[in-house]
């Protein structure tokens, strides 16, 4: 189903429409991409849940926001087209720096190739000793490009935000970025969850504020690990699309010709986990 909107943009999960001169309607679909590819079988309700958890997390973080006189572009969830109603929100148009911002609280996927290759992620030093799972003594900031579909996002260092950005805009980035990391695992943790690490997107509005856009802390932009079975030394257990991931890569997919479709018991173990990240985070049932 399709809002009767023109069309501006079509990401690997998300559409994003114009709804007028300040305003963009984005939409939350059931696809689900892995290793730069989206992956041919959607995983039902998808959407819904990336599109409640945003919701729900951008209430939780306003405060971290205020407190660095930053706000989020959430103008609404209920005023949308019917056509697409529970996956969609009415959000402010902004401009987007063109930085993934990205927190670490825990040592896992490219993060740990890259420390075991080097001892750091980019220009983030790390202690000896740290394995798959490990907790850091600190949270970090390891940014990375913005790819276009099919491409590849690249690490990169805090020069390069620099860079991009500036300065002053940069510190800003990085400062705010493990602000809302922190509070974000805070309240994964009284739910019983470890939040691994996570990526921010932010715009800047007409005035020159910096908004939080995008998605925030779901299971596409997250790494949910449950709390109880934690055990640094290994791949981690996940509420995530890590576990698709895993099975691509168990399939012999080359993951440079299309991949596969996804068995069934596939996309309803990685819908359950989906929906558990939902559930025992916002406290709610999803029905």
């Amino acid at each position: 189903m399709r809002p009767d909107l023109p069309l501006i943009a079509r990401g690997k999960v998300r559409e994003i429409y114009d709804a007028g001169p300040d305003r963009l309607l984005l939409v939350a679909s059931d696809r689900i991409s892995a290793y730069d590819f989206v992956l041919p079988t959607p995983i039902p309700d998808k959407g819904t849940v990336l599109t409640r958890l945003s919701v729900w997390w951008f209430e939780q973080l306003s405060p971290v926001l205020a407190s660095f006189d930053a706000s989020h572009h959430l103008v609404s969830a209920s005023d949308v087209p019917a056509s697409v109603a529970g996956r969609a929100m009415l959000v402010r148009r902004l401009e987007m720096l063109p930085v993934e911002c990205v927190a670490r609280g825990y040592l896992s996927g490219s993060g740990t190739k890259e420390y075991e290759r080097t001892g750091s992620i980019r220009d983030v030093a790390l202690p000896a000793g740290l394995v798959e799972g490990s907790r850091l003594p600190s949270p970090v900031f390891t940014p990375s490009t913005k790819a276009e579909v099919g491409e590849h996002d690249e690490a990169i260092d805090f020069a390069a935000v620099v860079d991009a950005v500036g300065a002053a805009r940069a510190e800003e980035l990085r400062e705010l970025t493990l602000a809302l990391y922190r509070r974000g695992a805070e309240i994964a943790a009284d739910a019983g969850i470890v939040l691994a690490d996570t990526k921010f997107e932010f715009g800047v509005d007409p005035d020159g504020g910096l908004v939080l856009g995008d998605e925030v802390l779901t299971p596409d932009s997250s790494r949910f690990w449950p709390a109880d079975t934690w055990s640094p030394g290994a791949v981690q257990p996940s509420y995530d699309k890590q576990f698709v991931r895993d099975w691509l890569t168990a399939s012999g997919w080359d993951r440079v010709s299309e991949p596969p479709e996804l068995p069934e018991d596939v996309v309803a173990a990685t819908r359950e986990r989906y929906v558990t990240a939902y559930e025992r985070l916002t406290g709610t049932s999803f029905v």
